[in-house]
């Protein structure tokens, strides 16, 4: 049987829904009406099948009322039942009939077996088994016309008979689905472009079967039993990875009672060689966005509800079908890399989240992975697309968290070993600033105590009272920042027309201050405070390039596979011009004259760089322009500022070096640092703390009318003018621990500290919009 392959590995127990429909599938009864004559003359000459033994109702004796089996135990009685003394013969073996000419043969003993061959043409004919021919595939001739012609009539007439015989005959086996599916019925359609499969009528087919009466619906499950209880033999073929790729869209596996077929589904199509998962992820592309995003979410669904069920009885036990949610997050897998390999992609990447991870035990999958690794045990790290931002932040700070510990305790240790008296101070990373002389200060701070850069951060204006409860440590993230990004001050080059600041490829003697702009990243993401800067996309790719700091000092850094896309984001108008080139359709050699050289001016001098060995002498062709472009973006994004982004590079896995990075996305990176566009002054509205008033008083009432009618570029300049950024940190608004305090001095203007608004009282609408 098939089942002793996949199936019959576990011992999941049979749910209510389950036991009705591998119930029907195995009912005899049922189908004796619509064996034609044709069909029981060809019976006939099979070997016989006799029923299995059925009760008084007509239903499969499943043995005592109370006994819980499993859907093996289920096989393997049935099959018991088939080899019984009733009839010794069974339909697996061979039948030979009753002829005078047959001969026995003598045994083979195992010490002759190897000398003593016996070839098949040697045997009687009537011994000689038939060679299997390949499977034809049915001709199927209903058109979409036809089809929607007769759900029609069904709802008209109240007779469902044609569209049930439809719905059974098509999902019976993977022949009748390819049959009814496939674009041309003996076409291979052996490429990873094209499924083959009329995605139209398949869809109509599935739209269809939800508004159609419980007993089409029931009749399309016991098909999928069927087929998914054929017995395998040999490799799948590509009209079996079709039927898989049609029975995974199945919209009937929304509903937790259909979850124990859909697991086994699942489970078959996880277990697919390595070879076919390659094609069904490029078929996967081919599905309209709306059906691949229901295919998403049904996914997800099916795992959040496996880990809170909504009913305790709804479905097995965990423990007797941990092989369910490995099964569903590896063919989400499958979809995610379908998704990537499309451009653009199908959906966001946001939409492969599942917010239910956020409940679970976070810290216990991540150092399962952590010990584990990708094989032998499973874990959600080992598919961190899976995981949303928040979870990662939480991985991430809890591990930040754990290394603070730890370096405390080793101060601590350290302390008490020269008998030294412990000193609170020691559990901190202390930066002690002067306001004129910030980013000096701030980098000797740093380089001196670069072995406590993981501790908790506290910081001191020198000459200032101050207790730094994080408004002193925001407040010094805002100021440096501003002035080290400052235009005069060099270091970074901020581009109009695309908003944002890249890396100045002028030539220093010290990249140290590079490593302060990396450090105070890091810090910032450890710290969970957000920043207001401004890199492009390409420079979160650039340090994730590893994730992980390499052993070997040597090895070259940060050092991404940039395209002219990315190029896009930082020079718009170069990566324009070099788009035409790729686009020119005259001779570029002759129009063009240049080679494989570039110029840049360094303070006032013009220098000439090489794109490769000898490029001064390489000219520029119509066959070598992809090449060129190609090289110009590597110069541009990696070469030429290598050494800065280096010293930027280490400066953040000074402090961030964890292995929690590998489960990020350079995206997720940019929101971690600084934080999501995606503004909900509602939420924030919720989230306020007041002092000194209610949320009921009329003054905050105004105020809040006013705001949450501002535009949304208003909006965030409110955010940004209390909370020194217009960017909101990963936990939400909610993060933000925003306060309105009461301003008792007269005045017409609202003034902030970092996260607090000190607000005057005014006593009418009019007024609170004249003062904003």
């Amino acid at each position: 049987m098939f089942l002793s392959n996949s199936l019959t590995r576990d011992s999941t127990p049979l749910s209510n829904a389950e036991r009705m429909f591998f119930t029907c599938k195995l009912t005899n009864d049922n189908f004796s009406s619509h064996l034609s004559e044709e069909k029981e003359k060809e019976r006939d000459r099979l070997p016989p099948i006799l029923p299995a033994p059925t009760t008084s109702s007509g239903i499969l004796d499943r043995g005592p009322k109370g006994q819980f089996s499993t859907l093996s135990n289920f096989i393997s009685i049935m099959n018991q039942k088939k080899e019984s003394p009733i009839n010794s013969c069974s339909p697996t073996q061979l039948i030979i009939p009753n002829n005078k000419n047959v001969r026995d043969l003598p045994p083979i003993c195992p010490d002759v077996k190897q000398r003593h061959r016996i070839s098949i043409d040697i045997l009687p004919q009537e011994l000689k088994a038939p060679v299997p021919l390949e499977p034809v595939i049915p001709t199927r001739t209903k058109s979409i016309k036809e089809f929607q012609e007769d759900i029609e009539k069904a709802k008209t007439t109240g007779d469902w008979k044609t569209v049930q015989e439809f719905y059974l005959t098509t999902f019976e086996s993977f022949l009748e689905l390819n049959a009814a599916f496939k674009k041309e019925a003996n076409a291979p359609f052996n490429t990873t472009e094209d499924p083959g499969v009329n995605f139209k009528f398949l869809n109509i087919v599935y739209d269809a079967l939800i508004n159609t009466p419980a007993d089409n619906q029931k009749s399309v499950l016991k098909g999928v039993i069927n087929s998914l209880l054929r017995e395998w033999k040999g490799p799948r073929t590509k009209d079996d990875l079709r039927a898989y790729f049609i029975l995974v869209q199945n919209p009937q596996f929304t509903s937790p009672s259909t979850y124990v077929i859909y697991a086994h589904l699942l489970r078959q199509i996880a277990s697919l060689a390595e070879t076919d998962h390659h094609f069904l992820v490029h078929w996967f592309k081919k599905i309209p966005q709306r059906r691949f995003k229901q295919l998403v979410d049904r996914l997800l669904q099916f795992v959040s509800l496996r880990l809170f069920p909504g009913k305790p009885d709804e479905l097995p036990p965990m423990a007797k079908c941990s092989w369910w949610i490995p099964s569903a997050v590896r063919i989400l897998a499958l979809l995610n890399a379908a998704n990537s390999l499309s451009s653009p992609p199908v959906i966001a990447y946001t939409e492969f989240y599942n917010s239910t991870l956020d409940h679970i035990d976070l810290m216990e999958e991540y150092h399962t992975w952590q010990c584990y690794g990708n094989s032998q045990r499973f874990s959600f790290c080992q598919h961190p697309f899976i995981l949303s931002i928040t979870a990662k932040k939480v991985i991430i700070q809890k591990d930040s968290e754990q290394q603070m510990i730890n370096i405390a305790r080793q101060s601590l240790v350290d302390k008490v070993s020269r008998r030294q008296r412990p000193d609170m101070n020691m559990l901190f990373l202390n930066v002690k600033v002067r306001r004129m002389h910030l980013v000096s200060d701030s980098l000797d701070e740093l380089t001196r105590k670069r072995t406590e850069l993981k501790k908790k951060l506290k910081v001191t204006f020198v000459g200032e009272a101050g207790l730094d409860m994080g408004g002193l440590t925001k407040e010094w993230f805002l100021l440096l920042i501003r002035q080290i990004f400052h235009p005069d001050y060099g270091m970074f080059i901020y581009h109009n027309d695309s908003c944002c600041h890249w890396f100045c490829s002028f030539k220093c003697e010290n990249y140290s201050e590079f490593r302060l702009v990396g450090a105070l990243m890091g810090l910032a993401v450890y710290n969970s405070i957000t920043l207001d800067i401004h890199f492009p996309p390409c420079c979160y790719k650039k340090l994730l390039s590893p994730p992980v700091v390499p052993s070997d000092q040597n090895t070259a850094v940060g050092i991404a596979s940039l395209t002219l896309d990315d190029l896009y984001h930082v020079m718009p108008e170069l990566a324009h011009g070099l788009n035409e080139l790729l686009n020119y359709e005259g001779n570029v050699e002759e129009d063009f004259y240049s080679t494989f050289q570039v110029f840049q001016e360094e303070f006032g001098v013009t220098k000439s760089y090489n794109l490769k060995p000898g490029g001064d002498k390489i000219p520029l062709t119509n066959q070598n322009r992809k090449e060129y472009v190609q090289l110009y973006v590597d110069f541009l994004l990696n070469k030429s500022i290598y050494k800065q982004f280096a010293a930027f590079y280490h400066g953040f896995h000074s402090v961030c070096a964890s292995n929690a990075l590998m489960l990020l996305r350079p995206e997720e990176v940019e929101i971690l640092v600084c934080g999501s566009h995606d503004l909900d002054m509602h939420a924030l509205q919720k989230a306020t703390q007041y002092e000194g008033f209610t949320k009921n008083d009329p003054t905050i009432r105004y105020f809040w009318d006013v705001v949450l009618n501002f535009p949304t570029e208003l909006q965030k300049k409110l955010l940004h003018f209390t909370t020194g950024s217009d960017r909101v940190p990963v936990g939400g608004m909610s993060d933000l621990n925003f306060k309105i305090s009461r301003n008792d001095i007269h005045t017409d203007c609202v003034h902030p500290t970092l996260l607090r608004l000190h607000h005057p009282m005014y006593l009418c609408l009019e007024y609170a919009t004249f003062v904003f």
